[in-house]
């Protein structure tokens, strides 16, 4: 193959809608790898099914990938919410099994869909103060998550949808959004290490780097550091499956190496493939193509080429059941309940809603009749929404409010002082906002 090929199958670019234009038809003519596909392409799952269908019919070899993890996280159900509970909603039911079927379930639904590289699970070990992984972490013992990131794999895999274990080395044990900034991991790097281990033991097809710096292993960003890359994941965790950099317009790298130069940089540190995702198009991908072609070696290209196509050749997706009610059921019994949150009416619910962050979106979907931003009147409820009310005083000031109903859809670090009861779900699934309204009594729509 030319260099200019080889480069292209380590490339997975995005374009909005649902019919591919011509310089993605080019591409994936030229022996692109495959694509990325967000929000923008599913208006509904009718209409991706037909795009899925109409890429193939270009090249059958294709990997398609998506976020799917569920929870806050979700492409297919971006505008109703996911059916299925977040990974800290397993976490707390630490039911290995339970997170097993919650991923082949999801993963048969994207099988379906012509879909057949997931961006799921999230491996990260979370501390309370992290802006972007959150609900989306199973947890913050890295054993707990270690468990539940190898069930996740097995599910996935199960369908013969590729997972992808991410963010490596770990985005948790962070306090910045690598969409907005280069963040700096705190505290042990091995602590975050452990899920990885689990799903390279599991046979993960696929695991995502994190632009995240690490200063006790490089200044560079985890993703372009030969220390990262080549040292601890490939010589220290012998995994020999393709590694994929996380999209590389966000700022992290972008801001601070450029584009085409993070591009160069990840693939010599030993990165394999690499997004091209919702903010670039025809013209980045020609620069990114180019630069690879023309400063990486071709021995390096052939070897991450290499690794697509068999990543490629093994996901043939193959759709199984889907089981929502199960995933209802997880949602369900996660929730926890202090005092009283029962009403004999319908209750007036406000949402107080912090910014989205880049990863998971703006929600379409809410228990409340009113939302309400930062800065924004809070007017009279009888119950608060709040998303991770431990990082936003503006919302604990508002909330606390004497006889009032909280429910947490984050992370439940705040104790209201004057709140008469309290739900936390763990997430804003529309799973998991289904349990929480049956838990408000009448006039509370599931």
């Amino acid at each position: 193959m030319r260099r200019d090929e080889l480069a292209s199958a380590c490339l997975f670019p995005s374009f909005p809608g649902t019919e591919a234009p011509e310089w993605i038809r080019r591409f994936l003519a030229g022996g692109g790898g495959g694509l990325v596909l967000f929000a923008y392409n599913v208006p509904t799952v009718e209409a991706l099914t037909g795009l899925t269908a109409s890429l193939r019919a270009e090249r059958d070899d294709l990997l398609l990938a998506i976020d799917e993890e569920g929870g806050d996280v979700t492409r297919l159900e971006w505008q109703s919410g996911s059916s299925y509970p977040g990974g800290a909603v397993l976490g707390v039911l630490d039911e290995p099994e339970t997170t097993e079927a919650v991923a082949a379930s999801i993963a048969s639904e994207l099988a379906a869909a012509g879909v057949n590289w997931n961006f799921a699970p999230v491996a990260d070990v979370n501390v309370p103060e992290n802006p972007v992984i959150g609900s989306r972490a199973f947890g913050s013992d890295p054993e707990l998550v270690a468990r539940h990131v190898a069930a996740y794999v097995r599910g996935t895999q199960s369908r013969h949808v590729a997972a992808s274990a991410k963010h490596f080395p770990g985005h948790g044990a962070t306090t910045q959004d690598s969409h907005l900034e280069l963040p700096t991991v705190t505290g042990d790097v091995a602590d975050g290490l452990e899920p990885f281990r689990a799903a390279i033991a599991a046979g993960v097809q696929t695991i995502m780097t994190a632009h995240v710096r690490v200063p006790a292993l490089d200044d560079l960003p985890a993703t372009l550091s030969k220390a990262v890359i080549g040292g601890v994941l490939r010589s220290d965790l012998g995994y020999d499956g393709l590694v994929l950099a996380d999209a590389l317009e966000m700022k992290a790298v972008s801001d601070t190496y450029g584009i085409e130069e993070s591009a160069v940089l990840a693939l010599e540190a030993g990165v394999d493939a690499l997004i091209l995702g919702h903010d670039l198009g025809a013209d980045d991908l020609r620069r990114v193509l180019d630069a690879l072609a023309q400063r990486v070696s071709e021995e390096r290209l052939a070897d991450a080429a290499a690794r697509v196509r068999r990543v490629a050749a093994w996901a043939d997706a193959d759709p199984g059941a889907v089981d929502h009610e199960a995933a209802l059921s997880a949602a369900r019994r996660a929730v926890s309940l202090e005092g009283d949150t029962s009403f004999e009416r319908a209750p007036t619910i406000v949402e107080l809603r912090p910014r989205a962050n880049i990863a998971a979106g703006e929600h379409e979907h809410s228990l409340a009749q009113v939302v309400v931003r930062e800065g924004e009147p809070v007017p009279a409820a009888d119950v608060y929404v709040l998303r991770d009310a431990h990082r936003h005083g503006w919302m604990r000031e508002a909330a606390d409010v004497e006889g009032a109903v909280i429910v947490e859809v984050g992370l439940p670090v705040w104790q209201p002082a004057r709140a008469r009861g309290r739900i936390v779900t763990y997430g804003a699934s529309r799973a998991s906002l289904a349990a929480a309204a049956e838990l408000l009594g009448e006039g509370v729509p599931a």
